[in-house]
């Protein structure tokens, strides 16, 4: 899949040299004039680093990187400037950015930056957990903790959350009843109750009933499976 670069430049000769780099290096690039529309291309959540010339029309580059880390956009941004300080540097880095060039800079070095950030983006998602679990059209959503299916809504209470994401974590498995009561509850004993039994039956009348195809199922004398067969 060919990797976008937003590139946010308002001198028209180096938006032109940067676009024919990266085009020739196989990145697909676009192309803003000033800070406002970069933010606007950028919210898309479409592009895989950001290249931000920090003196821009408007407002700068650096308040364009701050309002888009702002705004939950997560791609890594490389800020170009002619400020080469130290402490320009360190503001740079301190607004949001990733990584900052001075001008003048040699191509090779920019592209060599670009992939380096690609690599460390990459690094990070592919050691991050899941944001999301699915089983058939049960989703969840474990950072908005919201539960949909079919992409009808459920709300769950905190504990049928918690349990219906351990049985999906589990999902094509079975999850006896002692496992749930000591990752759920954290009962290392068994209280002599149903509590368990309890809240699986609210589970399943949530997210079951009206839906042609049960997804949590009893596995007699085990304990219960979350699966879409």
């Amino acid at each position: 899949m060919t990797r976008k670069i937003l590139v946010v430049e308002d001198d028209a000769s180096t938006a032109a040299y940067l676009a024919k780099g990266l085009g020739e290096a196989g990145y697909a690039v676009e192309i803003a004039n000033d800070a406002r529309d970069g933010l606007f291309l950028a919210s898309e959540g479409t592009f895989d680093v950001l290249v931000v010339d920090r003196m821009l029309p408007g407002f700068d580059g650096l308040a364009m990187i701050g309002a888009a880390r702002a705004a939950g956009i997560a791609a890594p941004a490389l800020v170009l400037s002619a400020l080469g300080s130290v402490d320009d540097r360190v503001g740079g880095l301190k607004a949001g950015a990733d990584d900052y060039l001075t001008k003048p800079f040699s191509f090779s070095e920019l592209l060599a930056r670009v992939e380096a950030l690609l690599r460390r983006a990459d690094a990070r998602r592919a050691g991050s957990p899941a944001a999301r679990l699915n089983v058939g059209d049960l989703e969840i959503d474990l950072l908005a903790r919201t539960v949909t299916r079919a992409g009808r809504p459920i709300p769950l209470g905190q504990r049928e959350f918690s349990l219906l994401e351990y049985l999906a974590r589990n999902a094509g498995q079975v999850v006896t009843r002692t496992m749930m009561l000591e990752k759920i509850w954290n009962y290392h004993f068994d209280p002599g109750s149903n509590v368990v039994d309890v809240h699986i039956a609210r589970l399943r009348r949530k997210i079951d009933e009206g839906f042609p195809t049960p997804l949590l199922h009893t596995v007699r004398g085990a304990g219960y499976k979350l699966a879409a067969v």
